[in-house]
């Protein structure tokens, strides 16, 4: 293991995930509404930390090898949260614990959108803005953007791409440098969310929700700078906004760039992940929409249809967005958008949940065994397209299946060992290993009174559903750890 590589990056990646946080000093000069301080301190607190571990290593030359990536992926993922909550900590409106910072922080960086806050419509717009910007960076993730804009990470630098981005396909480059990979996905991420912006603006938002709804968005967060979130509006128009933009940012952004470039929008439809996507999201929005309206939930049409959508989309994509309590619904709805936010976003998204590639082999495989009940000596092979995949695809999916139930289980019985009830419990992990938010019962509306334990604990899930369990559990596991 390079430690002084190791040490020195992460200094790197804090000194440049500081400079964020002045961003929100330009919104209080703006709104005029004394709430710099904890911003300033952050920075100050944030960029020393970075640039005493850089500053006696900046010399030191050595190539990070895979297990460093892991290493380096990990722990910025937890000092990052750790750093991103002091501002939180130091703000006077609203007063928040350590814990409760620390949570707020976490949930933004992993776009997962849970939060201890309330009454957001009388708090400082910096303080919003640092919120929603959270989640924007942590949506394609700060350290593929640091691959992107510092070059002298580019030696090892694959290493924390392959830890980083999501997703079964991760060795998969779009350009042949890796330094152009990241531009490119950038490049992307900052087009879709200027465009989101731009429509939320012409949709009716005033120019600082548009730019704080886009950035949750396209992010795939789920924050909002309203209590009422995205129901706030109360407008339809904002709403398939908005739908439209989460279903964009869902996909694979690999698929994104390719369509992109060679301007073939056929090119999504050939891809079997996407239309299993769109494909599971309709089937949700329709059995919504439908029970909503007969079980008089909506007397109106319309009203059943925008309603039920939106929140299909949203939960489905695990965003996070509401326009209605949907925890409130009747039947089995509520717990019918939970269990489609495990299926999540597509590989290589910023969505959260198993991904939908992962859940279409699963599908794939459990056809195959069946057929082999049917065709004991039958060689059946399972195709995604028209590519025949290696034995060792299917295997990692069932591997990451099991982690990902083995992790559920215990994080299920440590919540509940908290004093929260089954379904509180049960909706609460979920919603945090998808990086969901919202969740059922005493966590419909947010996490304030549950205890600071559990609080704990769900931020541990957060951070092993942004980085898909298996690069936590990595370096967790004592082979790691062995010469």
């Amino acid at each position: 293991m390079q430690l002084k590589a190791i040490l020195k990056i992460i200094g790197l990646l804090l000194m440049l995930f500081s400079t964020t946080m002045l961003t929100p000093l330009l919104v209080d000069q703006i709104y005029q509404e004394g709430d710099s301080l904890p911003f300033l301190y952050g920075f100050a607190l944030t960029f020393a930390t970075g640039l005493v571990l850089w500053l006696p290593l900046r010399n030191y030359r050595k190539e990070l090898r895979l297990r460093d990536g892991f290493i380096v992926v990990v722990l910025f993922w937890t000092v990052l949260g750790l750093a991103g909550a002091i501002p939180f900590v130091f703000t006077l409106q609203p007063y928040m614990s350590f814990t409760d910072a620390a949570f707020e922080s976490i949930s933004g960086l992993t776009t997962t959108g849970a939060t201890v806050l309330t009454g957001l419509d009388d708090m400082p717009h910096a303080m919003l803005f640092y919120r929603q910007q959270l989640q924007w960076l942590g949506g394609m993730g700060i350290i593929v953007l640091a691959v992107a804009l510092m070059p002298m990470l580019g030696i090892g630098g694959m290493s924390l791409y392959r830890a980083e981005t999501p997703g079964p396909m991760k060795d998969t480059k779009l350009t042949p440098r890796l330094t152009e990979t990241a531009k490119a996905l950038w490049y992307i991420y900052l087009s879709l969310t200027i465009a989101c912006a731009l429509a939320y603006w012409l949709g009716g938002m005033e120019l600082f929700d548009a730019i704080s709804h886009s950035f949750a968005t396209v992010s795939i967060g789920g924050f909002s700078p309203h209590d009422a979130s995205i129901g706030y509006f109360n407008s339809p128009l904002i709403e398939m906004i908005a739908v439209v933009f989460m279903l964009l940012a869902g996909v694979n952004f690999a698929l994104h760039f390719i369509a992109w470039r060679s301007f073939n929008l056929l090119t999504y439809w050939r891809d079997s992940e996407f239309k299993t996507y769109l494909l599971i999201l309709a089937i949700v929005s329709a059995i919504t929409v439908v029970y909503l309206y007969l079980s008089d939930t909506y007397i109106y049409e319309w009203n059943a249809l925008h309603h039920g959508l939106f929140q299909a989309v949203s939960i489905g994509t695990t965003t996070g967005f509401t326009t209605a309590e949907y925890h409130f619904w009747p039947g089995f709805l509520p717990v019918m958008l939970l269990f489609a936010s495990f299926v999540g976003g597509c590989a290589g998204s910023t969505g959260g949940g198993m991904k939908v590639v992962r859940f279409l082999l699963l599908l794939k495989q459990g056809r195959r065994e069946i057929l082999r009940l049917i065709h004991p000596t039958a060689v059946i092979p399972i195709r995604m397209g028209d590519k025949v995949l290696p034995t060792g695809v299917i295997e990692s999916v069932w591997g990451f299946f099991a982690a990902y139930v083995g992790v559920f289980s215990v994080m299920l019985l440590v919540l509940m060992m908290t004093g929260l009830d089954q379904i509180t419990a049960f909706s609460a992990v979920a919603a945090s290993l998808n990086n969901l938010g919202p969740g059922l019962g005493q966590v419909g509306a947010n996490y304030a009174s549950i205890p600071d334990t559990a609080k704990w604990v769900l931020s541990f899930g957060m951070i092993m559903g942004r980085l898909e369990i298996f690069t936590l559990l990595v370096i967790l596991s004592p082979a790691f750890w062995r010469r």
